[in-house]
């Protein structure tokens, strides 16, 4: 083998290689339900929704968000949106969700299964999470009916 195919096939599992470390784009399968605003999905990764903040296990309501997220996208192919930041400090990957035309972030806010919560710079759409917030307040939906 001449030393210009040597290099060809270097150069073509380089590309390879690039290729197969990228984050996931497109949609992906829903592997686990972490809890109520994280994820695991398929290639060992783990997503973080942008925007809400859900009840952790030793919270009120942390039951009934987990098993909302879980009903919502469980073995389903999400479509994720990157908003500015790539992951968060624990090396989740920080992603807007949606499965079936539906944005998961907002739903989980609008039915009263997590908070709008702002972080910065990832505020796209923190406008609308918190409006949704404010509904879920008004008319005693989830975590507000209490």
């Amino acid at each position: 083998m001449g030393g210009s195919s040597k290099l060809a096939i270097l150069l073509l599992l380089l590309v390879m290689l690039v290729l197969a470390c990228q984050e996931p784009s497109g949609e992906v399968e829903v592997i686990q339900v972490i809890d109520g605003d994280t994820i695991a999905i398929e290639g060992g990764y783990r997503v973080r929704y942008i925007g809400i903040d859900a009840p952790e296990k030793d919270e009120f309501y942390y039951l009934e968000a987990n098993k909302a997220n879980r009903e919502l996208v469980e073995g389903k192919r999400v479509r994720l949106e990157k908003d500015t930041s790539e992951k968060d400090k624990y090396g989740r990957l920080l992603r807007y969700v949606y499965v079936d035309g539906t944005f998961v972030n907002a739903k989980m806010v609008w039915q009263g299964y997590a908070y709008a919560k702002a972080y910065t710079p990832d505020v796209k759409y923190q406008v609308y999470l918190e409006a949704l917030e404010k509904e879920a307040r008004q008319t005693k939906k989830g975590v507000w009916n209490q």
